[in-house]
């Protein structure tokens, strides 16, 4: 059997307990390592499972999962998510390899930051599509999710925004030289983020056009999700360049149009209280 167990967005208490019985009885247990990080190690995880784990990165789980599949026809074999195990399509491709080479799988189900987000007070059915982030480079600037985020907003819908993650990530100089160096690993901040969508912003208003956000549009900055030390911040975008909300990881969600209890529960975690009080996004049905 393969399982996939999600586990949870804080530490190595947030596994489920169906999950954690899943996991002492695999004959061997990875920990996928690039689509998203808990805020304990690796060796934490260990200790509180009692179980070795085996990092899988990115070349393991696309271009190596027959070698992460062996023998788990007659073994059990788990792998490990944060999160949810299909907060990545990558995990949908891993269940059909499974199926393809007739292993039985069952997955464990956990919180995600697709759920978690309601915590800043914003409700689950007033999110639109979900959105990435990337990092930019100096010559390549996309802007598509900017397209998104605006059509969400024009929809009444608030946008979240998963802010990238480069773990594990080689230059296009090693890259080309076929050199196994890797680059520091980089999480996107809210800061950053933010950044971004003012650059575009301002792009789209030299070339004639009036954009659907603008630096006073509402936002919330959120770091270390269902952690002991998570922050939230809400306010306008320009004040989301500015926000310091410490270590990885985090998300940005640009709001739509919001009910008056949505905005109430913002105002909690304003980082100015006068962000909101010209702020004509209320919705009184």
């Amino acid at each position: 059997m393969l399982y996939l167990v999600g586990l949870g967005l804080g530490d190595a208490q947030d596994i489920t307990v169906k999950g954690l019985e899943a996991v002492r009885r695999c004959r061997r247990v990875y920990l996928e390592a690039y689509t998203s990080v808990l805020t304990v190690g690796k060796e934490a995880l260990e200790e509180f499972y009692g179980k070795e784990l085996i990092l899988a990165d990115r070349e393991m789980v696309e271009q190596e999962a027959d070698s992460l599949l062996k023998d788990a026809d007659v073994c059990d074999v788990a792998f490990l998510v944060v999160g949810d195990p299909f907060g990545a399509t990558t995990h949908s491709d891993l269940v059909l390899r499974a199926v393809k080479l007739g292993i039985p799988y069952k997955v464990i189900h956990n919180a995600s930051i697709m759920n978690a987000v309601g915590c800043c007070g914003l409700q689950l059915y007033n999110f639109g599509e979900t959105v990435s982030i990337v990092f930019w480079t100096d010559t390549w600037k996309p802007e598509s999710y900017f397209d998104k985020i605006e059509k969400n907003r024009q929809n009444g819908m608030h946008t979240l925004c998963l802010l990238d993650i480069k773990v594990k990530e080689q230059s296009l100089e090693n890259l080309m030289k076929g050199r196994k160096i890797y680059e520091p690993p980089r999480y996107m901040s809210v800061n950053q983020a933010a950044e971004q969508l003012l650059a575009i912003i301002q792009n789209r208003r030299l070339q004639g056009e009036k954009p659907g956000i603008t630096e006073n549009t509402i936002c919330v900055g959120l770091a270390r999700v269902g952690a002991l030390d998570e922050k939230i911040a809400s306010g306008t975008l320009q004040q989301m360049s500015t926000v310091e909300l410490g270590a990885p990881l985090h998300s940005l969600i640009v709001t739509g149009t919001m009910h008056p209890l949505e905005l109430e529960m913002l105002k909690l975690f304003s980082v100015d209280s006068s962000s909101f009080e010209n702020n004509a996004c209320q919705r009184t049905s």
